[in-house]
């Protein structure tokens, strides 16, 4: 595949997956998700890859979460190479391949790119990151990993408050939350998500291969939580409702729900 959206290299025992689109703030569109399918599955074949580091180019964004402006132009995210939407596909690709994924957040972690760092095994986060979901504000929800899962790192109240009030958190808050593992420098990030590739690639891949399986197994059930939820979402996008949160976010104002509730 020819990347367009994503940049992916091997650096020792790491594969450095980036999500490369700055200037949207490393938002993601039906192509960038099934270029990081692919990416993913690289890293899972190639037998020099002991850890998979998941960024995004740039300072400002790890991932902002669905491209609301390619929705606003073209009605859609857009499809993958092979016309599917693949967003369900990545989050499972994440947790099951049998390798440690780490996030290296490196600005904003929002909306569906926070679900994304959710699911990684271990997240980095640098001094300036931010963390937070945006679903209710656009009409759109995460109802499967995205929020089930999440309540079984952060608890019940904070995952609800995060999800039914849209706010953002720094990177401390995140840390006291169990959010993520580390907070480093900027300029440090991405040496210390190889550093912890390297610790990593001196252990048996075999027994990490297992104990990743084993931390799986008490939450998959999710994922069939997540088939419902994504199929509720595929029914509620062309509704009205929805289409006011997309066009007030394009229109950059707040968007009145009053006339759905």
């Amino acid at each position: 595949m020819e990347y367009q959206d994503v940049c992916y290299e091997v650096d020792g025992p790491n594969a450095i997956v980036t999500i490369d689109r700055p200037e949207r703030l490393n938002a993601f569109r039906g192509r960038t998700i099934g270029e990081l399918l692919h990416a993913f599955k690289r890293a899972w074949a190639d037998a020099r890859v002991a850890c998979v580091i998941f960024t995004g180019a740039g300072e400002r964004a790890f991932c902002a979460g669905g491209d609301q402006k390619e929705y606003a132009e073209s009605g859609g995210y857009g499809t993958s190479e092979n016309g599917l939407w693949e967003l369900e596909e990545l989050q499972q690709t994440i947790r099951n391949i049998p390798k440690p994924v780490i996030a290296a957040v490196n600005g904003v972690a929002i909306g569906g790119g926070h679900v994304l760092q959710v699911i990684c095994d271990v997240t980095i986060a640098a001094e300036h990151a931010r963390f937070g979901q945006a679903g209710p504000r656009v009409a759109s929800f995460d109802a499967g990993f995205g929020t089930a899962y999440l309540a079984r790192i952060v608890g019940e109240k904070r995952a609800r408050e995060i999800w039914f009030f849209c706010r953002q958190y720094d990177a401390e808050t995140a840390l006291a939350w169990g959010l993520v593992n580390k907070i480093v420098p900027s300029e440090r990030l991405l040496e210390e998500a190889k550093a912890w590739g390297r610790d990593t690639a001196a252990l048996s891949p075999t027994a990490i291969r297992f104990l990743k399986a084993a931390f799986n197994a008490d939450s998959d059930h999710i994922a069939g939580q997540g088939k419902l939820a994504f199929a509720g979402l595929d029914a509620f996008a062309p509704s009205a409702e929805s289409e006011e949160g997309h066009r007030a976010f394009a229109e950059k104002r707040v968007p009145d729900f009053s006339r759905f509730r």
